[in-house]
């Protein structure tokens, strides 16, 4: 299930270059590699929120303050938040950037598709991470 954003809260950049945004006021960010990123983003279906790729990168919204409660995670995938004296910022494309390789959204941000719940992410992350396993033992 996605949270829905009030448009006076925050919306993606307008303009014509990325936007380096604080991470915290807003929301916190999940960073996973892409191969794990895309494998999550298709177990999460329509239930994902915005995600932003970059190259090797994904990024998901999750709702402020969630970012702490990840702990230590494995093979490159970052909970960052604004928790403690870390400062986070993260690079936001223009809402109008949807095609890559460069930053842009893989899922574009709207009202009805901001932030992801970080619960069924983790979830589908963990499924991701679980799978090459798998397939591995059933060759």
């Amino acid at each position: 299930m996605t949270t829905r954003a009030r448009a006076d809260q925050w919306a993606p950049p307008a303009g014509t270059d990325v936007e380096m945004i604080k991470v915290g006021p807003h929301w916190d960010i999940v960073r996973a590699p892409a191969d794990l990123g895309e494998r999550a983003l298709e177990l999460l279906g329509d239930t994902s929120g915005a995600v932003i790729a970059d190259y090797g990168l994904m990024y998901w919204f999750i709702p402020s303050g969630h970012a702490q409660y990840w702990g230590r995670l494995h093979n490159g995938i970052h909970a960052l938040g604004a928790h403690g004296a870390e400062v986070t910022y993260v690079g936001v494309p223009p809402a109008n950037w949807t095609e890559g390789p460069r930053l842009h959204w893989r899922t574009p941000a709207s009202d009805d598709r901001y932030l992801t719940d970080p619960h069924r992410l983790r979830l589908a992350l963990a499924r991701a991470l679980a799978e090459p396993a798998e397939e591995a033992t059933a060759r």
